[in-house]
């Protein structure tokens, strides 16, 4: 834990594993924080895997407008304004659907998300997997095929019904030599253009607010949140996070489900 005070102007927050419990739900807790932080001129900054729409439906509740990194960074929006949406070569896209459509025809059992800055696609009817998609997309529509129109496509989200490690190690690994291939949760695997990361995002924003590193506090778990701690001088990795995030990070919280977000801030607000 930092004992001394600092000058924080920046925390950015992965959701999912992170400041969410396990019910996925936003600690009671935290909403004093957040008010206190604003307050202080303190910028919270969700970031995550999930696109805009279902981020800022996890904090309708704010009467404020915060900012946000989403799609793991190829979306950055500030006041409801997006500021970058890194789209994929359409051609690409459509050769990445194709070849998940090729990996299943082989035995694999996944399903594709499609999306854009202002919403996602699927093509999947699986019961389960819709259950799983509409968790993370607040804006989601159904086509008969996601090849048909591929552009503004920002990542390309992969549900693995088993284990998405073995899938972004195997049959997919392919489609990560010229572009962003990253397991994001134990069965997500999110591809973006090369160089797009949450770190893109969180330097754009940083960029807007005109902080530094040493102003910024970041918190993250799992794979996807590897290159957005480097922005921060204080990085903390979650006490259930995976094993790469610890070693990235410098300091450690307490888990997700003990609302360890809400503990550190709690003592960094003091």
């Amino acid at each position: 834990m930092i004992e001394t005070a600092t000058d924080i102007r920046l925390v950015v927050c992965d959701m999912d594993g992170t400041l969410l419990d396990a019910a996925g739900a936003v600690p009671d807790e935290f909403w004093p924080l957040l008010r206190e932080m604003t307050a202080r001129g303190i910028a919270f900054v969700p970031a995550s895997g999930r696109q805009y729409q279902s981020l800022a439906r996890l904090f309708e509740r704010f009467d404020s407008t915060l900012s946000y990194v989403a799609e793991n960074g190829a979306v950055a929006v500030r006041n409801g304004e997006v500021l970058q949406a890194s789209a994929m070569d359409p051609a690409f896209v459509r050769s990445a659907i194709l070849a998940v459509r090729a990996a299943n025809d082989g035995g694999a059992r996944l399903a594709a998300i499609a999306c854009r800055a202002g919403g996602a696609l699927i093509e999947s009817k699986d019961p389960d997997f819709l259950a799983h998609a509409a968790t993370y997309c607040a804006v989601l529509d159904q086509v008969e095929d996601l090849t048909i129109d591929t552009s503004g496509v920002v990542k390309l989200a992969i549900y693995d019904f088993d284990d998405a490690a073995t899938t972004a190690h195997g049959v997919l690994e392919s489609l990560g030599r010229d572009h962003a291939l990253v397991v994001s949760g134990a069965h997500w695997l999110d591809i973006t253009g090369r160089g797009v990361h949450k770190a893109v995002g969180v330097r754009r924003l940083q960029d807007e607010f005109g902080v530094s590193a040493s102003q910024t506090v970041v918190f993250g778990d799992y794979l996807n949140d590897l290159e957005m701690l480097d922005t921060a001088d204080y990085s903390y990795a979650m006490a259930n996070a995976h094993p790469d995030v610890h070693a990235r990070a410098r300091y450690r919280a307490p888990s997700n489900v003990e609302h360890g977000v809400v503990t550190v801030l709690s003592e960094l607000l003091r």
